[in-house]
């Protein structure tokens, strides 16, 4: 299925069951204040304030209201029986130029529409636009907090259970004003169905970083992108149910409390779940959503419907490798899973990935994912989500410095099991170089590249002493490497302005010919220093590097003059797996080096 049509799809699922998406012709947007008229169109008092206080900042309602006729950015163009002060009042905070004729657009528009009304809120609200003047702002006292917020009208007997514009009337006469808009009508590429097309489609808001006044994944607005004559939507025709379908049911998606998208990378990702029982639907989403984000910036929502225990519990057992058949059973076979990417891309969006197959197979590569991640010892947080480890891509491990493509294409490849991007491999390196942190959630990346991009099933997860890694000898000089570094950590103490690694990670792990012979020879004066202190700990060090020089092919140079990026993953892994035996402890907290004496 596409996009479009499984977006407009899950709107009509969502219409019916979460009732959370608004009607064809409206628009969900946040209301500030309430202008509440008496009947003959004067303020029956100061506006109502309709915000509420949302941690520190007053956030309104966010409300169905009549959608714009017209798509404005640099264009004037009002709204109907709604719109921001500077349209509804002719006032606004800043000095704009546009303020009289936008006000001048508000009034015509209303004047035309109401003319022939017999209701009586919009009689009320006709005889205010016929009366109002922006001069009288000032004179009525009203809070200077008003500009620039949504304005909605209310009628003084009835304001407290509907706005003007939710009156029967007003919905009558709003559905009677977007017939009467002219449309071209041909059948609509997304629903199959001869329709009156879009020449337009609806802007998309909440993409990061993209335009604040909304994007487009479809528009044609170019003399260069008409074909045989056609303009704007009639290149590609969608019909304007199909593009308010899919439009609304994006934006829904993309809301920050709508529990149904996270920020990998520089992609904003939503996903959304195609099922028999909305409550199977619900689940499948909750569970995804926990397993690529923790929602520790508060972004994970879990659906009223499902208790948050219960998708924690589901969460831990598919972390721990058990099938989803045994695990929920219900949502194995049955539920269609779809995961768009988007990213800002100037007035458009880019779509980094489309994804939709089965769940039940989205949770096995997820897991194949976890098992290609194994590593011992652990990380700290035992199974972190994806933008953790997207992190330590990034410079200084924050978020937003991911480089852009690669989280998109890095997800892409877990949810549908293939190779990871090449690209990955080489941004692990060089931040392993750059900043010398060999954490494990590096370390885990870089096995699970050689596991799935290089098919070496063999890599190790935990200290592996005779491992050859079939004749690279990455590994091994990565034990090594860690070995010269706990010798001169045994030597000096803890008192070392820069370490081996400090100063030597980067060019040990891709140029070792050029390094191993100096800590070489400087390990044999540390050795030395070490044999004074304690001499069965000298000589143990000395077994180790003897080990370890054995465990390669002697037939070969022990330091080639280059690394391959495959030899250098191993190196990561072997210093990682080297170091951290170095910590570990026998039963009584002695540790083990100190115990071989």
């Amino acid at each position: 299925m596409s996009i479009l049509a499984s977006l407009a799809a899950a709107y009509r699922r969502r219409l019916t069951t979460h009732r959370d998406v608004p009607p064809f012709g409206y628009y969900r947007v946040e209301v500030g204040f309430c202008i509440v008229l008496r009947a003959d169109g004067t303020p029956a008092f100061a506006p109502v304030d309709l915000r509420v206080l949302f941690g520190k900042k007053l956030v309104g309602p966010r409300k169905n209201l009549p959608a714009p006729l017209n798509q404005r950015t640099s264009n004037i163009s009002a709204n109907f029986l709604w719109d921001k002060t500077a349209y509804v009042l002719g006032v606004t905070a800043g000095n704009t130029k546009r303020t009289h004729e936008e006000h001048t657009k508000f009034i015509d528009l209303h004047l035309s529409a109401l003319r022939s009304t017999d209701d009586a809120g919009l009689l009320a609200l006709r005889r205010f636009v016929e009366h109002w003047k922006p001069a009288m702002f000032g004179g009525l006292n009203w809070p200077q907090d008003m500009l620039d917020k949504n304005i909605v009208f209310g009628l003084e007997s009835s304001y407290r259970s509907e706005f003007i514009h939710e009156r029967s009337a007003a919905n009558e006469l709003w559905s009677r004003l977007l017939i009467a808009e002219k449309a071209t009508e041909a059948p609509c590429l997304v629903l199959g169905e001869t329709k009156r097309i879009a020449r337009s489609h609806p802007p998309i808001k909440g993409v990061k970083d993209a335009q604040s006044s909304g994007a487009f994944i479809v528009s044609f607005n170019d003399d260069a992108y008409t074909s045989y004559g056609h303009e704007q939507g009639d290149n590609a025709p969608v019909s304007e149910a199909a593009a308010f379908a899919y439009t609304t049911a994006l934006n829904r998606f993309l809301e920050k409390d709508s529990g149904h998208r996270i920020q990998i990378g520089d992609a904003s990702v939503v996903f959304w779940a195609d099922a028999s029982d909305a409550n199977k639907a619900a689940a499948a989403e909750n569970i995804f959503a926990g397993l690529w984000d923790d929602g520790d910036d508060g972004s994970l929502v879990v659906d009223e419907g499902m208790q948050a225990q219960i998708v924690g519990a589901r969460l831990k057992q598919i972390r721990n490798g058990e099938p989803l058949a045994s695990v929920a059973p219900e949502l194995a076979e049955g539920v269609r899973f779809y995961v768009l990417a988007l990213a800002p891309n100037a007035a458009r969006l880019s779509i980094r990935f489309y994804f939709e197959d089965d769940f039940g197979t989205i949770a096995a590569n997820y897991q194949r994912f976890l098992a290609d991640m194994r590593i011992e010892p652990p990380p700290r947080d035992g199974q972190p989500p994806l933008w953790k480890y997207l992190a330590e891509t990034a410079v200084l491990k924050k978020r937003e410095n991911v480089p852009p493509n690669l989280a998109g294409e890095w997800m892409r490849a877990i949810l549908g099991g293939t190779r990871y991007p090449q690209t990955l491999l080489a941004t692990v390196l060089m931040r392993l170089r750059a900043d010398k942190d060999v954490n494990a959630l590096r370390v885990a990346i870089l096995k699970a590249l050689l596991i799935r991009n290089n098919n070496r099933k063999d890599t190790p997860v935990a200290l592996k002493p005779d491992y050859s890694g079939g004749g690279y000898k990455g590994y091994q000089l990565g034990r090594l490497f860690a070995v010269y570094e706990r010798i001169q950590s045994d030597a000096l103490g803890g008192k070392v302005n820069a370490t081996v690694k400090d100063k030597f990670y980067g060019s040990a792990s891709a140029q070792p010919r050029k390094v191993f012979g100096l800590l070489e020879k400087g390990s044999a004066n540390h050795l030395s220093k070490i044999g004074k202190q304690s001499p069965g700990r000298k000589v143990n060090l000395e077994k180790l590097v003897g080990e370890i020089m054995g465990a390669m092919d002697p037939s070969s140079d022990p330091f080639p003059s280059a690394l391959s990026a495959e030899d250098q993953a191993l190196f990561g892994l072997g210093y990682y797996h080297q170091r951290n035996e170095f910590f570990k402890s026998t039963k009584n907290g002695t540790p083990v080096e100190e115990t071989a004496q």
